[in-house]
């Protein structure tokens, strides 16, 4: 998980940028001034209405991220990702070591905030491999890896619950319970 610095555009004051540099100097010159207005690290709440993953890709693919009103160049930034570049990316640990791959992104139905990434690990060939349900914003994606990084440790991933079963349904209450306890996110998913 990494740091990353909000910045306010003295051009454009709606105008926000999300940076890994803490003075500034990835974000665009034709928008500066830049003011830095927060350090947000990897475990700090955001209250911006903005997904972690969503910065993180901008970042990835341009150094920065824009967020807000003003005019953006249409090649400034990234902002989406197609679900299947994020299915099938690996999962790293702190260490570095592959911890498992994602299989596929939860979405919460009404607003689209992706919540959770199924996350399998083991078998070969596809026999005898495990899915296991990790927070989306536990994950921030590492471009020397061209994998999503994680504080998670391996062993907390295989004791995570799975959303689902073997038989890949929708869970029953108990199961959603139990995903919701392990995370300890009581409201995470609006059942």
């Amino acid at each position: 998980m990494r740091t990353y610095y909000l910045f306010q555009s003295g051009k454009t004051p709606e105008l926000r940028g999300f940076t890994d540099s803490s003075n500034g100097e990835k974000l665009p010159a034709e928008d500066g001034p830049w003011t830095l207005v927060q350090q947000i690290g990897p475990d700090e709440e955001r209250s911006l209405g903005i997904s972690r993953a969503i910065v993180s890709v901008g970042i990835l693919e341009n150094g920065f991220y824009l967020w807000g009103e003003g005019d953006q160049p249409a090649s400034s930034s990234h902002p989406v990702i197609e679900s299947d570049r994020v299915e099938g990316t690996h999962v790293y640990d702190q260490r570095g070591n592959r911890i498992g791959t994602i299989k596929r992104l939860l979405i919460e139905k009404v607003s689209g905030h992706v919540l959770y990434v199924d996350v399998t690990f083991g078998g070969f060939l596809g026999l005898g491999v495990h899915h296991h349900t990790v927070p989306w914003e536990k994950l921030s994606y590492d471009k020397e890896r061209a994998g999503y990084r994680t504080d998670i440790t391996e062993a907390q991933v295989r004791d995570a619950p799975a959303f689902y079963g073997d038989d890949e349904v929708w869970p029953d209450r108990k199961r959603q319970n139990e995903l919701r306890d392990y995370w300890n996110d009581p409201h995470r998913i609006p059942f």
